[in-house]
């Protein structure tokens, strides 16, 4: 999938599918958590509960674009990669795709969250450093950029 590093397949199940016959909005969301926890994994020992320093991350703000249906047994790839790095918080982008066609496409907020003090911290710098290693800086906006909280 050209611009992504990062793919993950997928294959439409029963779960997936609404009344109407072909994936529901709601397993649109799961696909791109399905996506983001295996690209967590990817560029590190990293999970949405543990991204180091005793932080996981939250998602305060998730946009959707439908392109085309998405039906049973239908064999899918989806792109994941970060294009904004700010200083508590990133943007994930995905991509959708059934036999190199568009089907869907969106971002995901993601901030830095202390589970336990319930408050976001700065991304450790580790972590940083993976998703800026793994991307690669070119085309990357990384700085303060706007608020960081949820």
């Amino acid at each position: 999938m050209e611009g992504y590093r990062f793919t993950l397949p997928y294959i439409v199940r029963v779960a997936d599918v609404n009344y109407g016959g072909h994936a529901a909005n709601s397993a649109v969301l799961n696909f791109f958590q399905d996506a983001r926890i295996a690209y967590l994994a990817r560029i590190g020992p990293y999970d949405e509960l543990d991204i180091g320093e005793g932080c996981g991350i939250i998602l305060p703000e998730a946009h959707v674009r439908y392109l085309a249906e998405m039906f049973l047994g239908d064999r899918l790839e989806i792109g994941v990669k970060v294009e904004e790095v700010r200083n508590s918080s990133f943007v994930m982008r995905y991509r959708i795709e059934r036999d190199g066609e568009v089907s869907g496409e969106g971002t995901t907020s993601l901030v830095c969250l202390d589970y336990r003090a319930r408050k976001a911290r700065r991304l450790p710098k580790t972590f940083r450093s993976a998703l800026l290693d793994f991307e690669g800086s070119e085309g990357m906006v990384n700085g303060a950029g706007g608020p960081d909280s949820f």
